[in-house]
């Protein structure tokens, strides 16, 4: 039995989101059901290009066809890691020594906690926390956390020049099998059954234990940032009026009835109508 992750088989092109700013998908078909998650990243090509996040073990060869065909690794000034989870970091090594101009943009806490697993060039790294910002030259990008994280290492990304959030995994659900591109396709009790399953039961499961006056500040001042545009590595675009409509949607979390998260029962289930071995 080969333990190798296996190969994306629905294929999505690098899209434009706004000016130099690109999303580039993968797409991963949901465990035992007709659904599908983006699992998202993203290019700022612009004067001193950024790659945001790097992509997954699995994708690598489109992922890095797809990034490349974008911009000139030797043109790459700065790759910036979110977190560390594997869907973030899984061609990191691959990025560093094919732009050998980039400096690395990551917390503390991610070169700390990692460095069990890639060793850091610390020479060409640099450390950013909730609140600093890099001043490019043509945008500023502010580092920010996200309203909801899985990893103390997270920070998002506002782009002054764009109003472009990266939203690391906060805003996270899921698509139907049509692949949705934007939230404004989903059906929206869908959408909102989606973004309360991730929330609760991957991704930030201590919301049922917040003090919720404190959790709702920090989702407005995020949102005080003014983004008109959110790209969520997990999540169809959200633009235009949909903005205040997920930032609505993370506000109400804690009091939202918490979905079944899938038991043995539904593993089960799953087995049974796998090919026999």
């Amino acid at each position: 039995m080969a333990y190798e992750p296996a190969v994306p088989t629905i294929i999505r092109r690098p899209e434009r989101i706004a000016d130099e700013t690109w999303l580039i998908h993968q797409v991963q078909e949901a465990l035992g059901a007709p659904l599908r998650v983006y699992l998202n990243s993203m290019v700022i090509r612009g004067a001193e290009p950024v790659i945001v996040d790097t992509g997954t073990v699995a994708n690598r060869a489109q992922w890095l066809d797809d990034v490349f065909g974008l911009v000139d690794p030797a043109d790459v000034r700065y790759v910036f890691i979110s977190h560390d989870d594997v869907d973030h970091t899984g061609n990191l090594a691959q990025v560093m020594e094919h732009c050998p101009n980039a400096t690395l943009l990551a917390s503390w806490a991610l070169v700390e906690r990692f460095s069990n697993a890639f060793e850091f060039p610390l020479h060409r790294c640099r450390w950013v926390d909730d609140g600093s910002h890099l001043d490019l030259d043509d945008r500023r990008l502010h580092f920010v956390r996200p309203p909801l994280w899985d990893s103390p290492t997270t920070r998002g990304v506002f782009d002054t020049s764009t109003d472009v959030y990266w939203a690391v995994d906060a805003f996270a659900t899921t698509c139907s099998t049509a692949v949705e591109a934007s939230v404004d396709e989903l059906d929206p009790e869908a959408w909102r059954g989606g973004v309360a399953m991730f929330a609760h039961h991957a991704l930030s499961p201590w919301l049922a234990m917040v003090d919720k006056g404190r959790y709702r500040h920090h989702v407005e001042e995020v949102r005080a940032l003014g983004a008109t545009t959110i790209a969520s590595a997990h999540s169809p675009l959200i633009t235009g009026a949909s903005v205040e409509a997920a930032f609505n949607l993370l506000v109400d979390l804690p009091n939202v009835e918490v979905p079944p998260a899938p038991d043995q029962a539904v593993l089960d289930a799953i087995v049974s109508q796998l090919p026999a071995a």
